[in-house]
């Protein structure tokens, strides 16, 4: 395999990482809930709304993890790390771990005191991937979501 680059995501990355989006949603059984559009990526990304980083081999991005600042009133900074994606074909390679060392090292820059996401119950081969950075599965919360647009209740 050729030189892995991880690098922050420009704005002529938008299109492959929008992509790269509707492919997971695709995998996760729900192409439907894409409502977001190509545009509002362009706009939330200059408006520092989300941060992104790629992961490239000759020029093609085979990889992103899109994050976002929040805040926990319990233990203050944390990152959100709310899409994490490595082309299939370029699984099990060690992508997969330069992503997410690499959010984690921006997250601790950043001086996080936390990191935090989601996962698919059913999803194992992405639970095993976190196992190994000893993760807690968190099993007392609901997830809870109010869609504020009418259009995107689907």
């Amino acid at each position: 395999m050729n030189q892995i680059i991880i690098r922050n995501a420009q704005k002529n990355d938008i299109p492959a990482i929008y992509q790269m989006v509707k492919d997971l949603a695709e995998y996760e059984k729900s192409p439907e809930s894409v409502t977001a559009t190509i545009s509002d990526y362009y706009t939330d990304f200059e408006e520092n709304i989300f941060e992104c980083i790629v992961a490239e081999i000759d020029s093609s991005i085979i990889g992103i993890a899109l994050f976002y600042m929040t805040y926990s009133t319990w233990r203050g900074r944390m990152i959100y790390l709310e899409d994490f994606i490595v082309k299939e074909s370029y699984r099990k390679s060690g992508i997969g771990q330069l992503l997410f060392e690499e959010v984690i090292k921006i997250a601790k820059s950043k001086k996080a005191v936390l990191l935090k996401w989601q996962v698919l119950d059913w999803n194992e081969p992405a639970i095993n991937f976190y196992k190994k950075y000893d993760t807690i599965f968190e099993n007392e919360w609901l997830n809870g979501k109010l869609f504020l647009k009418d259009e995107i209740k689907k």
